[in-house]
C-alpha cells in the first residue's frame, strides 16, 4: 500500500507537468485551429533559458521569470512570422510550418549549448511534508503547487474578465468576433504569451525534476500532447488537464507499480485509439 501511494503521488505530479505542456497547445488550437507544434521546442527552450539564467545570478524565481518572458517573445514570433502568413493555406500547411519551427530550434539549442545532457540542480523553496511513511519531496510539492497556481489563473482570466469572454469569443468564431469589434490579432498574440509562458515553466521544473536538460527534450512531448489534446477534446483546456492527470497516473501505477509489459509512451496513443473509436469528440469535447 506504501509503495502505491508514493506511485500515485508521482503519477499526480507526472500528470501535472503533462497539463502544464498540454495547456499551451490546447489554447492555441482553441483560438487559431493550428496544431502548434513547435510548442514543444518553446518548452525545451524555457527549460534552456532557465537553467541559463539560474547558473548566472543563483536566483530560481529569476530564473523563471526571465526564461517565461523570453519563451513568450519566441511564441510571439512564431505566431507572426510563421503562422500568420500561412493562416491562408489548407491546415497542414501552417502544421508543416509548425514542426519545421520545432526541428530548426531542438537544432539551434544543439548547436548553442552542445549535445549532451545538461544538469539542472536547484533546490526549490518548497516544505518536505511527511505523512506517515509517506513522504512528499520538495520537487513534488512544487509540481503541485505551481500546477494549481497555473490552472487557477487560467481559470480566473478564463471567466471571470473581460479578456477571457474576448479569448472564448475568438475561440468559438474569430470572423465574427473581428466584426464585433474585438481585436482578435491581439487576443491571438496574448494567448501564444501565456501559453508560451506556460511552456517555459514547465520546461524548467522538468529539468529540476529530472535533472537533465537536452536539446530533444520536447521529441516526446511533441506528439504525446497532440494525443491528449485528442483525448480531452480539441481545444478544450479542461478536458487536457483531466486527460494529462489521468495519463500521468495511469502510466506510473500501469507501467511502475503493476509492471504491465507496455512502453510508457504507448499509454497516450493507445487511449487516443479507443477514444477516436468510442467518443471522437473527445473527453470534455462537443459534438
Amino acid at each position: 500500500m506504501h509503495l502505491f501511494v508514493e506511485q500515485f503521488l508521482n503519477g499526480i505530479a507526472m500528470g501535472s507537468i503533462y497539463a502544464l505542456v498540454t495547456l499551451g497547445l490546447a489554447l492555441v488550437y482553441g483560438v487559431m485551429r493550428i496544431l502548434h507544434v513547435a510548442h514543444a521546442a518553446i518548452y525545451t527552450t524555457g527549460a534552456y533559458m532557465g537553467l541559463l539564467i539560474f547558473h548566472l545570478t543563483g536566483n530560481l524565481v529569476l530564473a523563471f521569470i526571465g526564461s517565461m518572458i523570453f519563451c513568450s517573445i519566441l511564441g510571439i514570433a512564431i505566431e507572426r512570422f510563421i503562422y500568420f502568413p500561412l493562416l491562408k493555406y489548407p491546415p497542414f500547411i501552417p502544421l508543416i510550418g509548425s514542426i519545421a519551427a520545432m526541428l530548426a530550434i531542438e537544432e539551434l539549442c544543439r548547436l548553442v549549448a552542445g549535445p549532451y545532457i545538461l544538469t539542472f540542480k536547484a533546490k526549490l523553496p518548497f516544505p518536505v511534508i511527511h505523512v506517515g511513511a509517506i513522504t512528499i519531496s520538495e520537487t513534488l510539492m512544487a509540481v503541485y503547487c505551481i500546477t494549481a497556481v497555473v490552472l487557477v489563473f487560467l481559470w480566473y482570466i478564463s471567466t471571470k474578465t473581460e479578456l477571457g469572454l474576448a479569448m472564448r469569443a475568438t475561440s468559438q468564431d474569430i470572423a465574427i468576433a473581428d466584426a464585433m469589434g474585438i481585436n482578435t490579432h491581439f487576443i491571438v498574440s496574448i494567448t501564444f504569451v501565456i501559453g508560451s509562458a506556460i511552456a517555459a515553466i514547465a520546461g524548467i521544473l522538468v529539468g529540476i525534476y529530472y535533472n537533465e536538460v537536452y536539446p530533444t527534450m520536447g521529441a516526446v512531448p511533441a506528439y504525446k500532447t497532440l494525443a491528449l489534446i485528442v483525448v480531452g477534446g480539441m481545444g478544450s483546456v479542461p478536458g487536457a488537464v483531466i486527460a494529462s492527470l489521468l495519463l500521468g497516473v495511469a502510466e506510473t501505477l500501469l507501467i511502475g507499480y503493476a509492471n504491465i509489459p507496455l512502453p510508457r509512451d504507448a499509454l497516450a496513443f493507445i487511449a487516443m485509439i479507443a477514444v477516436l473509436m468510442w467518443r471522437p469528440e473527445g473527453l470534455m469535447g462537443s459534438k
